[in-house]
């Protein structure tokens, strides 16, 4: 039984042009990965991405270069076929999560269950209760009034507020004055260590939950006195994009994102959620700017984990997939196997 791959570029034009600390984009291009033998079909996601050397060209050349070993992988557990093809795929993380995801949506479709089904053999002890998750809705960084009409626009429980300009402090307490919602914080690795400390303070006040990635990456050796004097929860993005960086960052932050594609994908999620509960982490499912499609399979991952960034596709002014979505802010699944995407559209 040979399985069929196939790699489609999408272009996804946003509702609102998104900006963080780094760069500002418009359309989204993104990879969607197909695994279909018989009746079923699994779908994954790898966006492009500036930062992290991520396009959809190269995402392209990575599938075609495995492609042979994924044809003869229908026997093959998704853990196996991880392994064996990341070591074709060091480079290109990405692509490995897109196939991996799809792999796993595969399984579980074939299986008649969803993948969150298929996944729970693999967490025994670490389930909570994902219906009472929220996830959060990004407001990326804009002008005052931009940013106000971002919050009109979507009244949302939950802001994950982007940062990193020269006014951090008085963009929260501005927004503050429009809405009671909670707000998480992400600096994108663009603040000091002192400008953290101050700002953590008085961020408190103002009903921040914590704080993301205040400090860039090669100052990580910073966060272990930070940790200390921070009053604000602070959890580490950028400075842990995969399993080894787990036990790095536990004694400088409280918290990780862990996001499927830098990690590459659903089967080491897995093992970072594990380690992660063992260090006394809490724990957050993050995303890039992806479709449905990336979306419904990081999903499956938030019965056990304690908090949720999983607006990409609602940033969208068109998503591809039908299936997982968010009712005032509250996670809710598809009622169909495997990742509970339904339809897709064509490109």
């Amino acid at each position: 039984m040979k399985l069929k791959i196939s790699a489609q570029v999408y272009k996804l034009p946003l509702r609102h042009p998104f900006t963080i600390s780094r760069y500002t984009i418009e359309i989204q291009e993104t990879v969607i990965v197909s695994i279909t033998c018989g009746d079923h079909t699994g779908y994954g996601e790898a966006t492009a991405n500036p930062y992290y050397g991520s396009t959809v060209e190269k995402i392209q050349r990575s599938v075609v270069s495995v492609a042979q070993k994924v044809k003869d992988a229908s026997r093959t557990s998704p853990q196996a076929l991880w392994n064996e093809l990341s070591q074709s795929l060091k480079e290109d993380y990405f692509a490995l999560c897109a196939i991996d995801s799809a792999f796993w949506d595969w399984k579980s479709k074939k299986r008649g269950i969803s993948l969150r089904d298929l996944l729970s053999v693999d967490f025994k002890a670490f389930k909570n209760n994902s219906l009472s998750l929220n996830t959060s809705y990004t407001i990326g960084l804009a002008s005052m009034d931009k940013m106000i009409e971002k919050l009109r626009e979507t009244p949302w429980p939950v802001y994950k507020i982007k940062l990193g300009g020269k006014d951090d402090l008085n963009v929260i307490k501005f927004l503050r004055s429009q809405t009671s919602a909670v707000f998480r914080v992400d600096a994108n690795c663009a603040w000091t260590a002192n400008q953290t400390v101050e700002f953590a303070k008085q961020m408190k006040t103002l009903g921040v939950e914590f704080i993301e990635q205040p400090l860039p990456n090669h100052k990580i050796e910073s966060m272990d006195r930070l940790k200390l004097k921070s009053v604000l929860p602070l959890m580490a993005d950028e400075s842990c994009p995969r399993y080894e960086d787990i036990l790095k960052c536990s004694t400088g932050f409280h918290a990780v994102n862990i996001k499927l594609m830098k990690c590459g994908g659903i089967t080491p999620a897995i093992k970072m959620i594990q380690q992660a509960r063992e260090l006394k982490l809490k724990i957050m499912l993050g995303c890039m700017t992806e479709s449905g499609v990336g979306i419904a399979n990081i999903c499956q991952l938030a019965p056990w984990v304690d908090y949720l960034d999983t607006d990409g596709a609602m940033l969208l002014k068109n998503d591809l997939a039908k299936g997982v979505k968010f009712v005032d802010g509250r996670l809710v699944y598809g009622n169909i196997s495997g990742n509970g995407i339904h339809t897709l559209r064509q490109q």
